[in-house]
């Protein structure tokens, strides 16, 4: 029996009702879809369907849609703000080329994004020990720690 919830993504209020079982990748990406949450191992191991449930990470491919009820959620698509100007985070994955396949992007962002509310200035090894849930088959890390790094020392300005 499906039940009725409602929480905001990416600042939008949104009501649904859910099967008890729905995972919050599918709803994310299936029913509304926003897409950039991605499907990768469906474990919790690498970390390509990260979303922020009220500004702390969660995997949503192993969240319940039901119990993101009154919650805020956001997801990569909801980061840049509304004029179109890209999170800084967001412009420095660009500038140093921290994206190849794009798979692991979403998530290796909003990590970022979580690390420098918490730790504006992280050093290289802070950045690759939060970030060490996601992973990324393509780049090798270095660009992507790069980047991060890049966008702490924006974000002081």
């Amino acid at each position: 029996m499906k039940k009725p919830i409602a929480f905001k993504v990416n600042g939008i209020q949104r009501e649904l009702f859910v099967s008890p079982n729905e995972l919050l990748l599918n709803v994310l990406r299936d029913r509304l879809g926003l897409t950039g949450a991605k499907y990768g191992c469906g474990i919790g191991e690498c970390g390509a369907c990260t979303v922020l449930v009220d500004g702390e990470p969660i995997l949503s491919c192993l969240t319940l849609a039901i119990s993101v009820d009154g919650s805020e959620i956001v997801t990569i698509e909801g980061l840049a703000k509304s004029d179109g100007t890209l999170h800084p985070v967001q412009e420095s994955f660009l500038t140093h080329g921290a994206i190849q396949c794009g798979f692991c992007t979403p998530g290796m962002v909003l990590m970022g994004k979580v690390l420098l509310d918490e730790n504006p200035l992280p050093s290289e090894e802070e950045i690759r020990e939060h970030i060490r849930g996601n992973i990324c088959r393509c780049t090798g890390y270095i660009q992507i720690v790069k980047a991060i790094k890049e966008a702490s020392l924006k974000n002081r300005v």
